[in-house]
């Protein structure tokens, strides 16, 4: 019989276990910080119906949609009354589906609502380098009920600051616009139509990817038919970049007087950069950039890009924003929120790539060899005795040369190894290999799980 090829779908993460402990303790952390912040978990289903998906994506994600094509005789049947079109389909990010869960549960929710999620989506991306088909988000999001404060605005950098700090991953700068502040400008230069400025803002989210020719030959273009003093405008509005809040104050000045939708979109975002500087955030660490718009439609109000500024290349690490309307597709209710995601499982290839992220070491603390198969039940003692200790163990069980069990161990990435041999046992002690240190010690049996405490501690200090 032939045998199959194993292989995997184009655009999946599919890691080796170091590197998979690698992407736990990413994931790890970031929970860490987000329950640190007061946000609560929640889970959704990876299918929803997809009258609720679509209801309001915008931009290229319709097209990159995964249906569910249902099953079964009633499944057919179903199929057939809906003209063909599949009733069901995979989630592509976890914020409409919050809209969904939140519209859903709403009278048993308390509110403000905050939350965390941390989920596989799924995207048809064309396969290539760094874009994936399955991959991970890991999302913060707070819903009031009629009204939310512009604090809450604040309060998610804050929380992303907290995040890449633990992360270790280099110096990032948190980059803030406001859809309100953009639009007002556009209204300012006879860009009224709603439809017109959306598809403006994003054109103008293509600028630090495609550069200022692209965008302003697009704009003058046959599709917008901008002119050429209109499209310069907007591309010295969309340049403006802060170095301190006292900077972004100076620069959201020097823009003059505007319409209504201009003047609250300053003043979110003046109070927005004010109260991140008194969240205890750095100053290094967020700035005014007015070309961020992000590219989803439902963003209304303040929006969010991250970047490792020794990496700009890598492009935004985190992203989100304000939306006032998401859940209006599902209820009277009126459902504002704000909030911020990380696509992990692309960062985490990313970080990878420039070096940023190395293999980690083992989940397992220490390996018990087999010096004798006599000598088992002591062997299995010695484990339980750590075990119970919480050190993470695990016990050779089919021997073999001691060379190869060492060999194991290393490639396993564990880095202690017990010993058990005649000797040891009638001294009453113990031998601990350190692999990483390449060195070893005799410790009595009744010190092994204070020692190797000691030594775990001094190795996670280091790590």
């Amino acid at each position: 019989m032939a045998l199959t090829p194993a292989r995997t779908m184009p655009g999946v993460l599919e890691l080796l276990p170091l590197d998979q402990i690698a992407f736990q303790r990413m994931l790890d952390t970031i929970r860490r910080n987000y329950e640190k912040f007061g946000f609560l978990p929640i889970e959704t289903p990876v299918i929803e119906h997809s009258d609720v998906l679509l209801t309001k994506t915008g931009g290229e994600t319709e097209r990159q949609v995964y249906f569910v094509q249902s099953t079964g005789a009633l499944g057919a049947a179903a199929e057939k009354d809906k003209g063909g079109v599949p009733e069901l389909a995979l989630r592509f990010d976890l914020t409409v589906p919050l809209a969904r869960y939140v519209a859903e549960h709403e009278h048993d929710l308390s509110f403000p609502f905050r939350r965390y999620q941390m989920q596989r989506v799924y995207r048809g991306e064309r396969a290539q380098r760094g874009r994936f088909r399955e991959f991970y988000q890991c999302d913060i999001d707070v819903i009031g009920k009629d009204s939310l404060s512009v604090r809450y605005d604040a309060e998610i950098p804050a929380v992303i600051y907290s995040v890449f700090r633990d992360l270790n991953i280099g110096p990032f700068t948190i980059q803030l616009n406001n859809r309100k502040l953009m639009r007002g400008y556009f209204e300012n230069l006879g860009i009224a139509d709603a439809e017109q400025q959306m598809l403006v803002l994003r054109e103008v989210d293509k600028l630090d990817k495609r550069g200022p020719d692209y965008v302003r030959d697009t704009l003058t273009g046959e599709a917008f038919g901008l002119s050429a003093d209109v499209a310069t405008k907007i591309l010295a509005f969309v340049q403006v970049r802060s170095t301190s809040v006292d900077n972004a104050f100076a620069h959201l000045d020097a823009l003059g007087a505007g319409s209504e939708t201009f003047e609250q979109g300053r003043a979110e975002l003046k109070e927005v950069l004010t109260m991140i500087r008194d969240f205890g955030v750095p100053e290094t660490h967020f700035a005014l950039n007015l070309s961020i718009a992000r590219g989803l439609d439902y963003y209304t109000g303040t929006v969010y890009e991250t970047t490792l500024n020794d990496h700009p290349g890598i492009g935004s690490i985190c992203s989100g924003g304000r939306y006032e309307n998401l859940a209006g597709q599902y209820t009277k209710s009126h459902l504002p929120g704000v909030g911020i995601s990380i696509g992990l499982t692309r960062l985490y290839w990313q970080l990878r790539d420039v070096g940023l992220i190395s293999t980690a070491q083992s989940t397992v603390d220490v390996l018990v060899t087999q010096m004798d198969a006599a000598q088992l039940p002591t062997y299995l003692a010695v484990a339980t005795e750590l075990r119970n200790a919480g050190i993470a163990t695990e016990v050779v069980l089919e021997g073999g040369k001691l060379g190869k069990q060492f060999k194991y161990a290393d490639r396993a990435g564990i880095r202690f190894v017990v010993v058990l041999g005649e000797d040891e046992i009638a001294k009453g002690v113990v031998t601990v290999k350190d692999l990483r240190r390449e060195d070893q010690f005799e410790v009595a049996r009744a010190d092994l799980v204070k020692t190797l405490r000691v030594e775990l501690a001094q190795a996670e200090i280091g790590r």
